[in-house]
């Protein structure tokens, strides 16, 4: 590195992002995550991967300021780069190193035709889409067509969509995070952010609980795309009576401090809250504000001679203004990822601030240094939840539910353990030896099981991963049944369990399923022996475990009536006439076809 005294110094953690790339892509071309806190510097990182590419190297962005803000980062160790942005009035690509916006890179690929790139670095990558049409896909797909070994680097301190989940398929620590069919392969290093606050690189983000009336956006549900639509916003900020409250006390808050970001729910909320605030000291900024006007206030909030900037849903990325000292949320956040952006404006350093303040009154439940599970949440009660898998240990992080210390139910269908593979895999460079492959857990949680071979498969399987032979479909299994004379089909409104004694008096578990006609099927179990107590672990606990693969192992009829809250009742039952009596011979469970399900208890069908 240059002896020039204005040259960065790379953080501890910085130099541990870069070497664990570097030993990441040689030993294969699989595309790489870093995930690094916002303010934790992200292109410091960039800026030495660059310097140390023997190969040629773009570097990515979706707005221009992070084109410029990357580009600097890189000139600071006095080397040139070239910048290829229209938002920034140029347009070059013939240096080792470009800075480009996506959008102006994919519009004009045909300028990049000559001379290989062995590197593409994207900043805030959890904006690449699964859909191969979209913009980031084209320009991998055009610079893999010049190199198939192009190595394809993305840095994020979100690495999550909404709809997606997480963007990569293995962490470094040894677990599966998303699906196998992400883009992403690999997260090579992640920085938790309280350790960065601990260490005292980040600002502390000091949460206060306003005093003041909040908005109400607790009934509102996220669109099929995971985002609220604005009209349903609109419906509860529109002209509420605690806005000039909540302006009013953000004003008081920010007495002692410098600068101020207000996220708003819509632009018309916005504008309302922007008129409340002092005149010669307030701007706003939308998506529709012009680009110059847009880079004009910016200049003036990052030279203070703005204290509030409002804003709506345009600087949640992308936007470094250290001064920030309180961030005032006044829309909901539909994920972790988005509430940590927000917060994240103001965890920079800057000479004489020690936190900054987050003043939330939208209620929203995100807990900004809580892992993310990468799940939609399944209800507003559900919370991480840690489940060790009983056939590899490995601490699983689902959403789920306590009473207590105990996990009471959790939504994990899958282990997210990564185990050695009985296949060494080999590297994509023949001078090194074949390496340990690492594969995901086998054991589910849930699942569907195949009639053809007994294998699990995932609950929303159509076809066996075991044998490829189609799985039954639940709503033919329900026609099939409804056909039949001798069959009965309850839709399950309630099961009740009861400690009985069978006709030579030994003691039984009575499971009985109830419709809401008050039909019913029964099913009887035995605990006395250690043979008996697992045929019932296998045949019954499996399945009704509202927490499965929990080491719950009841040895009498009144210890599972005593965990009876543990238990979930299956959605439909089906019964066959054998003689005299009914016998249950098959229980869905977490049904989504067509047939309606019981009505919860005290509703009218």
């Amino acid at each position: 590195m240059s002896d020039r005294p204005d040259v960065p110094t790379l953080r501890p953690y910085q130099r541990q992002a870069v070497a664990r790339v570097v030993e990441h892509f040689r030993a294969g071309d699989d595309p790489a995550v870093v995930v690094l806190p916002t303010g934790s510097g992200k292109s410091l990182v960039i800026a030495e991967l660059a310097r140390l590419a023997r190969g040629r190297v773009l570097v990515l962005a979706h707005v221009r300021e992070l084109v410029e803000q990357n580009h600097a980062k890189y000139r600071a160790y006095g080397l040139e780069a070239d910048i290829f942005s229209a938002g920034l009035g140029r347009k070059e690509a013939a240096r080792q190193v470009v800075f480009g916006s996506v959008q102006s890179v994919v519009r004009n690929l045909e300028a990049f035709a000559v001379g290989d790139f062995t590197l593409l670095v994207i900043d805030e990558c959890h904006r690449v889409s699964p859909d191969k049409d979209a913009g980031y896909r084209r320009v991998i797909a055009h610079f893999r067509a010049a190199n198939p070994r192009l190595k394809v680097l993305g840095l994020t301190a979100t690495p999550y969509r909404l709809g997606q989940g997480f963007i990569y398929h293995r962490h470094h620590h040894g677990m599966v995070r998303g699906e196998a069919d992400c883009f992403f392969r690999d997260c090579v290093f992640e920085q938790p952010l309280r350790l960065m606050v601990k260490q005292g690189y980040l600002a502390e983000p000091r949460r206060i609980d306003a005093a003041v009336e909040r908005y109400d956006f607790s009934r509102l549900t996220p669109g099929s795309r995971g985002v609220f639509a604005e009209a349903e916003l609109n419906r509860v900020v529109s002209g509420h009576r605690a806005t000039p409250t909540i302006v009013a006390e953000v004003v008081e808050r920010a007495r002692e401090r410098r600068g101020v970001m207000i996220f708003a729910a819509t632009v018309a909320h916005a504008e309302e809250v922007l008129g409340y605030l002092p005149d010669a000291e307030a701007a706003l900024l939308t998506g529709a504000t012009p680009s110059h006007e847009r880079t004009r206030l910016i200049e003036a909030f990052k030279a203070q001679r703005l204290k509030y900037l409002v804003n709506v849903a345009v600087l949640t990325t992308g936007f470094d203004a250290p001064h920030v000292d309180l961030i005032a949320i006044l829309r909901p956040t539909e994920s972790v990822s988005l509430y940590q952006q927000i917060v994240g404006r103001g965890l920079r350093l800057a000479p004489g601030k020690t936190d900054c303040l987050i003043l939330d009154y939208a209620g929203n439940p995100w807990d900004l240094y809580a892992p993310e599970v990468g799940a939609p949440r399944p209800d507003s009660d559900a919370e991480p939840v840690q489940v060790e898998c009983p056939e590899c240990g490995h601490a699983n992080l689902f959403w789920g539910k306590r009473d207590g210390d105990l996990v009471i139910e959790h939504y994990g269908r899958r282990c997210q353990g990564l185990v050695d593979s009985a296949h060494p895999r080999a590297n994509d460079t023949t001078s090194q030896p074949a390496r340990p492959a690492m594969e995901q857990c086998a054991f589910r949680f849930r699942f569907k099981t195949c009639e053809q071979c007994g294998a699990e498969n995932d609950i929303a399987a159509r076809t066996c991963h075991g044998c490829g032979a189609r799985l039954v479909d639940p709503d033919d299994k329900l026609r099939d049944a409804l056909k039949l004379k001798d069959a009965r089909v309850l839709r399950v409104s309630g099961m009740q369990l009861a400690a009985v004694t069978n006709g030579r008096g030994l003691p039984r578990l009575k499971v009985t399923y109830h419709d809401e006609d008050g039909a019913t099927l029964d099913e009887w179990f035995a605990l006395e022996t250690p043979a008996q107590r697992r045929a019932f672990a296998a045949a019954f606990l499996r399945e009704h475990l509202r927490a499965p693969g929990s080491d719950w192992r009841p040895e009498t009829p009144e210890a599972v009536i005593d965990g009876e809250r543990r238990l979930k009742a299956p959605d439909f039952v089906v019964g066959r006439r054998v003689g005299r009596y009914w016998q249950v011979r098959e229980k869905l469970f977490d049904y989504t076809g067509r047939y309606r399900t019981a009505a919860p208890a005290g509703t009218e069908v």
